[in-house]
């Protein structure tokens, strides 16, 4: 799942030695998974931090703690370093992050997303606008919210029922349908008004 390469191992050993904790792990975790906005980090994760249902990878020299929520968003990640006249640089490659890799047996909500972050969102970025998941409701109903150039766009209908709402049932037959709950009053940003 996450690979931390032997050089980066001995770079974070090397951290963790200088901190005034036994038993120091280091936890990686995602934040605003899925997103566009999302970010790999990875912070020192003292015996008293740890989280139960993280998922624990014993390395060579210290335990590395995988955020339970953000498996799906680190699968395939890398952690690396490289040596350089300057020092040194730790990178940290999750292709996942931003859209997780997903299959039949994903989760609903994982699945959506994926659609709209791979199929849908590049379409409405012509027109500045995106559309993201905000919850699955009761009948499997994804509760969407419109923003950029859609948010307040008379066209919004029509995208919503031919375009969003038609991909999202061809890809995924188990979703019920879609409800908007972008305010569409705000019309300062619209594609169409």
């Amino acid at each position: 799942m996450v690979t931390v390469t032997e050089s980066a191992q001995e770079y974070l050993k090397a951290l963790i030695d200088k901190q005034d904790t036994s038993d120091m792990g280091v936890r990686m975790f995602v934040t605003q998974p899925g997103t566009k906005m999302a970010e790999t980090c990875l912070a020192y994760c003292k015996p008293d931090e740890i989280v139960a249902d993280d998922e624990k990878v014993q390395l060579s020299s210290f335990i590395l703690y995988l955020e339970k929520k953000s498996l799906p968003f680190l699968d395939e990640a890398l952690v690396d370093y490289a040596a350089d006249k300057m020092g040194g640089q730790l990178t940290i490659k999750a292709p996942n992050a931003k859209v997780p890799n997903v299959s039949e047996d994903s989760p609903l909500d994982e699945r959506v997303t994926y659609v709209l972050i791979t199929e849908i969102n590049p379409g409405l970025s012509a027109h500045g606008g995106d559309v993201s998941l905000v919850e699955i409701v009761e009948g499997n109903i994804a509760v969407l919210k419109f923003g950029g150039g859609c948010q307040g766009c008379s066209a919004v209908s029509i995208t919503l029922k031919e375009g969003v709402e038609k991909t999202l049932k061809e890809r995924i037959p188990q979703l019920g349908g879609v409800r908007d709950v972008t305010d569409h009053s705000v019309t300062d940003n619209a594609y169409f008004q």
